[in-house]
C-alpha cells in the first residue's frame, strides 16, 4: 500500500490497440471516476497504440479520442515502463476491451509482473475472446450455442466454391458472418443470400484470420451479468433491443441508441433460465470475477450462448449497471465488488489465475 495511506493503488488501463478503444476509454474514464477514493488511490493509465503503458493527467484524461490523447503524451504524460508496474501498483483494474487487453495477452503480462487484476485469467480471458473456442467448450458442457461453420483464411483463399457451398448447405440463409475475435460488432453482416458472402468474409478477414457464419437468430437477445469466483452469481438479465437487424456499436454504448430493458420481458421462469445458462457458461470456462454472458432466447424457449463478454463494457450507460442497480448496487458498488472477487481469486492462485 502506498505511502501508509491503506489505500489500495491501482492502475486503471485503458485505450489500447484493438478496435474496441474508445468504448475502452469510455470505461476506464468511467471506472476511474466512480472507484471509492476512501479504499482506492486510482491513476489513469493509457496503452497507446504501441501497447506502452502511460501515467496521464486529468486534462488528457478528458480528451475526446484516443487520438487526442496520443498527439500530447511525449510532452503532457509519464512513461510506465512495464517493470516499473509492481512497484508502482497494488492492482490493475483493466479497462480494455477487445485484442490484447481482453483476450489474455495483457493478463500474461501481468502475471509474470506479479501484479493481480481484474477479471478471468489468461486462458479463461483467451476463450472469452475467441468465440470459436468458446462455442466448442461450451458445447461439449451441453450448453446451446448457435449452428456455426469456422472459415479460415488459408481455406478461402484455397477453395471458395468449397466454402461457399458448405455454408449453403450446413447454415443456410439468412446468416451472420463475423470476426472469430472481434467485439464490438466490428464487421459484423448480415447475410440473406449467396452472393452476398464474398464480401462480408473480406470484410471479417481484415481483422482475424479466422471468420465464422453462424445461423441467424430469432427470439429475443438477452445479457446477463455473472459475479464471483467459485459461487458465481447472476444479476437480472436484460432484453437487447436493436435498432437493426444485428446489434450495433451504438446501440451497446451510446446514450439514446438502441433499448436496453432490465429486466427483460420474459415469464419468472425463463429469466430463472437465463440466469442458469449464464452461470453454467461462465462455469464451464473458466471465468473469474465478474463477465457478462450474451445469449439468445429462440422461439422454442431455449437458450443459446452467443458469446461471453470477460472484460465487460463499464460506459456510463453500459447495461452492467443496470443490472447492477436492479440488484442494489450503485456503480461504485459494482467496481468494488469486482475488485474484491478479483482479489479473492489472486489469493487462492497456485500458478497463474
Amino acid at each position: 500500500m502506498s505511502g501508509g495511506s491503506g489505500k489500495l493503488r491501482v492502475a486503471v488501463v485503458m485505450g489500447g490497440v484493438s478496435s474496441e478503444k474508445e468504448v475502452s476509454l469510455e470505461s476506464g474514464r468511467n471506472i476511474f471516476t466512480k472507484m471509492d477514493r476512501g479504499k482506492y488511490d486510482p491513476v489513469p493509465v493509457f496503452m497507446d497504440g504501441e501497447a506502452r503503458f502511460w501515467e496521464i493527467p486529468l486534462k488528457l484524461l478528458m480528451r475526446n479520442s484516443t487520438a487526442d490523447i496520443e498527439m500530447d503524451l511525449e510532452e503532457e504524460a509519464k512513461r510506465i515502463p512495464y517493470e516499473e508496474m509492481p512497484s508502482r501498483f497494488d492492482f490493475v483494474y483493466i479497462g480494455l476491451h477487445g485484442k490484447y487487453g481482453e483476450d489474455g495477452c495483457l493478463q500474461g503480462l501481468l502475471e509474470l509482473l506479479r501484479v493481480p487484476y481484474t477479471g478471468s485469467g489468461v486462458l479463461g480471458s483467451a476463450l472469452g475472446m475467441d468465440k470459436h473456442a468458446a462455442r466448442k467448450v461450451l458445447s461439449a458442457a451441453g450448453i446451446a450455442v448457435p449452428a456455426t461453420l469456422a472459415v479460415s483464411l488459408e481455406r478461402w483463399e484455397a477453395d471458395r466454391e468449397e466454402i461457399l457451398g458448405r455454408i449453403e448447405s450446413e447454415i443456410g440463409f439468412p446468416c451472420v458472418v463475423k470476426p472469430s475475435r472481434e467485439g464490438c460488432s466490428t464487421a459484423i453482416r448480415k447475410i440473406h443470400g449467396k452472393q452476398g458472402l464474398p464480401e462480408a468474409l473480406e470484410g471479417a478477414f481484415q481483422w482475424d484470420a479466422l471468420a465464422l457464419v453462424e445461423e441467424f437468430l430469432t427470439g429475443m437477445e438477452v445479457t446477463c451479468g455473472v459475479l464471483g469466483n467459485e459461487n458465481p452469481e447472476a444479476l437480472v438479465p436484460s432484453e437487447t433491443i436493436p435498432t437493426q437487424d444485428i446489434l450495433s456499436l451504438e446501440d451497446k454504448f451510446l446514450y439514446g441508441q438502441g433499448e436496453n430493458k432490465t429486466p427483460a420481458r420474459l415469464p419468472q421462469e425463463m429469466l430463472e433460465k437465463i440466469r442458469e445458462t449464464a452461470v453454467r457458461a461462465y462455469r464451464a470456462l473458466g471465468l473469474r470475477a465478474y463477465a457478462r454472458i450474451d445469449m439468445f432466447v429462440r422461439q422454442d424457449g431455449e437458450v443459446a450462448v452467443l458469446e461471453p463478454n470477460t472484460l465487460p463494457g463499464m460506459t456510463p450507460s453500459t447495461v452492467l449497471f443496470h443490472q447492477a442497480a436492479a440488484a442494489g448496487m450503485t456503480q461504485g458498488g459494482l467496481i468494488d465488488r469486482v475488485i474484491a472477487h478479483s482479489l479473492e481469486a489472486h489469493g487462492r492462485k497456485k500458478g497463474p489465475l
